[in-house]
């Protein structure tokens, strides 16, 4: 990914300065790369915390600038049509179904385990009501190009130095394979990870979850990235677009459920509160 974008005059990542491989009769992997070391960054997760907290003007007043980053990223990434492992792909008829019967089976698995806990109450017992909404909102035909993406997208992957935004790791979700990481996807899958880290960063804060800072954030960096993804091709009409990102979003935030359950109870009333504000929208 690193050398890709390089090659292709992306300069939001640090340097690529190396890599080391190996070969042999049963695969073929590179094994570590070495990046141009960042001073004085600032990760993007703590900088939302940091200035959310203390000042929210400052935060926002680069979301439009993230945005258009991450936008000419994804534009970069769809740019090089005789690369077979880069040429951006048009979705298959098959594609919006395979993606929602894969987060149709997801939602059942985890509202069929939801525990018994104040927490929860709020989406208790609606599952059903998740699942009919993922079936509304897949009514929507074509999907875009798919392409190489970031595949982890959030604010603890960029770094703000300099004036600008950096991105980095680029391995894709740890725990999911190699080859589901490396698969062509929608790129709105990052825009919708990163919009879910602005939910997050706002209800660590402290501040009203949905309220206007998050709106705020939320509409200057859709603005930044619609710009610059403008004339690649890459998204498909604006309606179809808005959906799209409502049903990724849906399924972080049943991905999110899952995790936090497991790993951070106090955690949870983030993802619930995205499933509520996702049911209560308009499809």
């Amino acid at each position: 990914m690193l050398r890709f974008l390089i090659a292709h005059g992306f300069e939001n990542v640090p340097e690529l300065a190396g890599w080391w491989s190996y070969t042999g009769p049963l695969m073929s992997a590179t094994l570590g790369v070495m990046q141009r070391f960042v001073p004085g960054a600032a990760e993007g997760w703590s900088l939302a915390l940091e200035e959310l907290a203390a000042e929210p003007d400052a935060f926002l007043a680069r979301t439009r600038r993230l945005g258009e980053v991450i936008g000419r990223m994804h534009a970069v990434l769809a740019s090089d049509h005789d690369d077979p492992s880069f040429a951006p792909e048009e979705a298959s008829g098959e594609s919006l179904a395979l993606l929602a019967a894969t987060i149709d089976e997801e939602i059942e698995d985890v509202f069929l385990h939801l525990p018994d806990d104040e927490a929860v109450a709020p989406i208790a017992g609606r599952g059903d009501d998740v699942r009919g909404l993922l079936r509304e909102l897949t009514t929507i035909g074509s999907i875009g190009r798919q392409i190489r993406h970031h595949g982890d997208l959030h604010l603890g992957q960029v770094l703000w130095a300099d004036g600008d935004w950096l991105v980095i790791d680029f391995e894709g979700e740890p725990a999911r394979p190699l080859p589901e990481r490396r698969r062509k996807r929608s790129p709105l899958r990052d825009v919708a990870g990163m919009l879910r880290s602005f939910s997050y960063a706002v209800s660590v804060v402290g501040l009203d979850s949905g309220g206007d800072v998050e709106t705020r954030a939320r509409r200057d960096f859709l603005e930044g990235y619609t710009e610059a993804v403008h004339g690649s091709g890459l998204l498909p009409a604006p309606e179809t677009t808005e959906r799209l990102i409502r049903i990724f979003e849906l399924e972080k935030a049943v991905y999110e459920l899952r995790y936090e359950l497991a790993h951070r109870p106090d955690w949870v009333p983030v993802p619930v509160r995205a499933i509520q504000r996702l049911l209560e929208a308009p499809a």
